[in-house]
């Protein structure tokens, strides 16, 4: 199994950045996809989750309207495009995959991160 994330980088306020998760391994129709973000010194945090489909998704109040996350599961890939990037989006940005087989059980991974640096 691997997530591979990448589209990191360094942007000024105001900027955008597209971050791609490229998975393999697994059935990646059948997976919730996520990103998730680490600041230093902060605990993890859920930035966006899309559905199997792409039907439905979910975002952090903190970057609702400024981020939207999408998927190509013919290209088993997930997408974070983030717009007006704020210092504060600097971070470690994460993509996680995940899957409910049945009562309490479940499959997860990680991506090995790709960093956003927000600095004029």
């Amino acid at each position: 199994v691997q997530l591979v994330e990448s589209g990191g980088g360094f942007v000024q306020p105001g900027g955008s950045l597209r971050l791609s998760c490229a998975a393999s391994g697994f059935t990646f129709s059948n997976y919730y996809m996520s990103w998730y973000r680490q600041a230093p010194g902060k605990e993890r945090e859920l930035v966006a989750t899309i559905t199997t489909a792409g039907g439905r998704t979910n975002y952090a109040d903190s970057m609702k309207g400024r981020c939207t996350i999408s998927r190509d599961n013919g290209k088993n890939t997930v997408y974070l495009q983030m717009n007006s990037l704020k210092r504060e989006d600097t971070a470690v940005y994460y993509c996680h995959a995940r899957v409910v087989v049945g009562p309490g059980t479940q499959y997860a991974y990680w991506g090995q991160g790709t960093q956003v640096t927000v600095s004029s």
